[in-house]
């Protein structure tokens, strides 16, 4: 059975008619047109940021002495299909020297699912996006190594996304035999149970 779910268009957030926090009104400046949209809660901000020049983005925010996001925390994928487009990257940054924290998120096209790879700038970041790729189908130009990190490579789509068939089958993978590490020869006695002796 297949629900309806009724699309949004625009961007993802809309801009709000307030003062921007500190570090959105910095990027809005530094990067203009390259904030789609944003608000804070909590006193962490959310940005949401274009794909394009994506990557000099994070540098700035890595590098600039009023951002010093030395940590990437985590780098996620949601997919909606309510929203357009449907994918959306989530990168969690947090600056320990200056104590806070920036949620920065990213639309994904539908048709090319692809963003720039973030690991030369965070190499914790290697495994998230594998991870976005293997679960979601999100391709990472430039990533060293991208290939399934959860999934085994035989297996067929990408089972985070909403269109994944819940009862689908998968091919089996063909068993492999293998080579203990550890030879224990006979220094150890079989457990016998009770109803064994």
């Amino acid at each position: 059975m297949s629900i309806k779910l009724p699309r949004q268009t625009g961007p993802t957030l809309a801009i709000p008619t307030e003062t921007p926090p500190p570090l959105t009104a910095l990027l809005q400046q530094t990067f203009p047109g390259c904030v789609n949209g944003w608000h804070q809660q909590h006193g962490d901000e959310t940005v949401v940021l274009r794909h394009e020049g994506m990557v000099g983005v994070f540098t700035f925010l890595r590098d600039d002495p009023r951002c010093q996001f030395n940590l990437m925390i985590d780098l996620t994928a949601t997919d909606d299909r309510r929203r357009v487009p449907r994918f959306e990257v989530v990168v969690h940054l947090k600056s320990i020297p200056l104590k806070h924290r920036l949620r920065v998120r990213i639309p994904v096209p539908e048709t090319a699912p692809e963003l720039d790879s973030i690991t030369g700038l965070w190499v914790a970041a290697d495994w998230y996006e594998r991870e976005c790729y293997d679960m979601y189908g999100i391709r990472f130009k430039g990533h060293p190594n991208l290939k399934r990190l959860l999934m085994w490579e035989g297996f067929e789509g990408h089972p985070l996304r909403k269109d994944y068939e819940k009862g689908r089958v998968q091919p089996l993978v063909q068993l492999r035999p293998v080579k203990e590490r550890y030879d224990y020869g006979d220094r150890y006695e079989p457990v016998r149970t009770p109803a064994q002796n």
